[in-house]
């Protein structure tokens, strides 16, 4: 039996104890959300949205009280779509008219009855289940009215294409297009007063543009080379022809549709001059759906492979536009076609499901909006909207291959730069048997994927693919990773897919560059201080009986370095001084940088260690440039110390401060005369120093 997905109840109250009481009342029906004030509880109806389906709301509260929760819902709509009861126990009249207004559902007045609170809760929520429910419907009927049309219109188109021998994606072109164009027209002036409606029956209309082909010989369609004279008088008829048709309907004929359907039909090879047909148009007498679809039309035609032509590319094209070399455009939509080149450049390779969903959902959007009592769906169709926004934006962003694979039809849409990567369009049919696909992955590879995918389930929908891919004569692996989409039927079905490809060779590196960046101090290369004691611990955990030690040093009067010649100096000279130390040290020492000029050594010694320590520390002594770098080393060896880490560290930083306090320019180890002094020592973080070496290094050996 399928589970039921409990709906989840906000409880907005400064009292742990009112909480706790709500959720013991609704915690077994309702998954249960907490804030402890107003401005919590506005965090959480910013991230978690509709996913509210009610909230509890307090008065007084601290941060932010009821009141200041219920307008910042009003300000972001989200009152409109998740409905409120106001428990409190500020009851007096001028609360309660307050926050009807604010548009709350219910009022319930502290100390409250279980049975009462659970009734109201259980009511409201199925008022607002109803409310959904119808619109859900009108939604779903607007958007299968949309499908439909859609959907007769090109199959009706796509048979004129046919017949003309044409790409099935020419009307598919046309129609983008002149949405994109309209788009930018009506951002750029009221001139037209283009309203989303008129823009939507245009879009819609462009797709019967050539229907009056339907009536030409397919011996001048298809005429490889130029007509003659007479084969052209016949081929411009089709508009005529196609205005007509629509002209000649028996029903529909008052249709918006249909009225702009003729416009484009008859003129839209009329030309900006005059010196268009059938009827020699100029300027704005030219219907502006005409002149958008006419501009589309000669682009598309110029972009794509015709019986007499091969395609010109995307910057040619446009140019002999501007030339004037198809004839003369409205200007305005010249610059509107210049504005969006690179939309045009990257996104014309055909209406994409995610184009057309979004088209659908615009126009779902504007007829529901004649509906006000069904507000609350257009936002949340415009919410839809923002999403497949930001998707998009992220996914050129993130520079991945990224792609979305439907099974029925057999469909792959690819993102922008995925594409470009891959040399391939943005959507590719039939990828089982696509000559491009088949040109980068081998058959065997594309079969296998395909059936990694079709060999999940619902429960385990995720797979990981490694595959070899051929890019520009280059053969490199990468790993897919996608997730099956699988129907909520019973049985489910396999729909499709949607993944990545990431590139294994680049994903190791940029992996090695963040391990880098999160063991390794960036100025230095050591390592950090961090990442240097998970070390040790680890080598004091493999080898327990062995002999370590461990020794602080610092530079001494590296701030006069800073400020005599600056903090670049200083930053060459802790370089430097890093450098010789990994010349010291042997193969299986730890070297790290804690902060600032302190440094740290860790190593394994068999017998005498002093011998060792001295030699580091000489080889640490020198000049740099001008500047004389001396250094104080604390030294603390685990025989004496023992090997919990904090106290052997804390133990050479006492050795350390010794030295600093006896003259600096020396070593020393840590001994029993200092462990009075660490035992009043207050512990330090992982950055290294204390109160007395931070006085020390006030008095001469800063830190950068």
């Amino acid at each position: 039996m399928k589970k039921t997905r409990k709906e989840k109840i906000l409880i907005v109250d400064d009292s742990e104890l009112n909480r706790a009481i709500l959720a013991d009342m609704l915690g077994e029906e309702y998954d249960i959300v907490e804030a402890e004030n107003g401005l919590e509880g506005v965090g959480i109806l910013q991230k978690m949205g509709t996913e509210l389906s009610l909230v509890l709301l307090d008065i007084v509260m601290p941060e932010m009280d009821g009141f200041g929760v219920l307008d910042t819902m009003h300000q972001n709509h989200w009152i409109d779509d998740i409905p409120v009861i106001m428990i409190s126990a500020e009851s007096g009249s001028s609360h309660i008219e307050r926050a009807y207004e604010l548009g709350v559902t219910d009022f319930i007045a502290r100390p409250f009855d279980a049975l009462i609170v659970h009734r109201r809760v259980v009511n409201t929520l199925l008022l607002y289940a109803k409310q959904k429910k119808l619109v859900g419907m009108v939604a779903d009927q607007i958007y299968e009215k949309e499908r439909q049309g859609n959907l007769m219109i090109d199959i009706l188109s796509h048979i004129v294409e046919f017949r003309n021998g044409e790409s099935g994606l020419h009307v598919l072109h046309v129609r983008t297009l002149t949405e994109l164009l309209l788009h930018r027209l009506s951002q750029k002036t009221d001139r037209y007063r283009l309203t989303p409606g008129d823009i939507s029956i245009i879009t819609t209309a462009s797709s019967l543009h050539d229907i009056g082909k339907i009536a030409i010989d397919e011996n001048i369609l298809n005429k490889p080379g130029k007509l003659t004279e007479e084969e052209f008088t016949v081929m411009k008829t089709h508009t005529t022809v196609g205005a007509d048709m629509l002209e000649n309907l028996p029903i529909h004929q008052h249709d918006p549709l249909v009225k702009v359907a003729y416009q484009i039909c008859r003129w839209h090879h009329e030309r900006y001059d005059g010196r268009g047909y059938p009827d020699g148009l100029q300027g704005d007498d030219i219907p502006i759906s005409a002149q958008v679809v006419a501009l589309a039309d000669v682009y598309d035609a110029l972009t794509s492979v015709r019986v007499y032509k091969p395609p010109f590319p995307h910057d040619e094209a446009v140019q002999m536009i501007l030339d004037g070399k198809c004839g003369t455009f409205n200007p305005l939509l010249l610059e509107c076609l210049q504005e969006n080149s690179e939309i045009i450049r990257s996104g014309l390779t055909g209406d994409t499901q995610a184009q057309r969903d979004q088209r659908e959902m615009r126009n779902i959007s504007q007829e529901m909006h004649r509906y006000e009592e069904l507000t609350a769906s257009e936002r949340t169709l415009q919410l839809l909207e923002h999403e497949r926004m930001k998707y998009s934006f992220f996914a050129a962003m993130t520079q991945e291959i990224q792609f979305e694979y439907t099974a029925s039809p057999a469909m792959v849409t690819i993102s922008a730069w995925g594409a470009e990567k891959l040399g391939l369009g943005e959507t590719v049919m039939d990828p089982l048997h696509n000559e491009g696909v088949l040109a980068l992955m081998d058959p065997e590879w594309v079969q296998g994927l395909s059936n990694a995918l079709h060999s999940t389930c619902p429960d385990q929908p995720v797979v990981s693919y490694d595959c070899q891919l051929n890019l520009n004569g280059e053969t490199r692996w990468y790993r897919i990773v996608a997730r099956a989409i699988w129907s909520a039927d019973e049985p489910a079905r396999y729909t499709g897919a949607i993944g990545k490809a990431i590139d294994i060779h680049d994903s190791r590196m940029k992996l090695h560059a963040l391990e880098q960046m999160a063991s390794h101090d960036t100025l230095t290369g050591l390592l950090n201080h961090a990442y240097a004691k998970k070390r040790i611990l680890e080598r004091i955990e493999g080898r327990p009986t062995a002999s370590f030690a461990l020794a602080i040093f610092d530079l001494d009067h590296f701030k006069s370095a800073n400020d005599t010649y600056g903090h670049s100096f200083g930053d060459h000279v802790l370089t430097y001084v890093a450098e010789k130390l990994r010349q010291s040290i042997r193969g299986g020492d730890i070297a790290a940088r804690v902060g600032g000029d302190e440094f740290l050594i860790f190593l394994e010694h068999k017998g005498d260690v002093e011998p060792v320590v001295s030699r580091i520390f000489e080889s640490l002594c020198g000049t740099y440039e001008d500047f004389t770098i001396s250094v104080s080393m604390g030294i603390a060896p685990t025989a004496l110390v023992g090997c919990d880490y904090d106290t052997l560290f804390h133990a050479a930083d006492q050795a350390l401060y010794t030295v600093k306090r006896g003259g600096r320019g020396r070593y020393r180890f840590y001994d029993e005369t200092m462990k009075q002094m660490l035992s009043v020592i207050s512990p330090i973080d992982d950055g290294g120093g204390d109160a007395e070496t931070a006085s020390a290094d006030q008095k001469g050996d800063g830190q950068i």
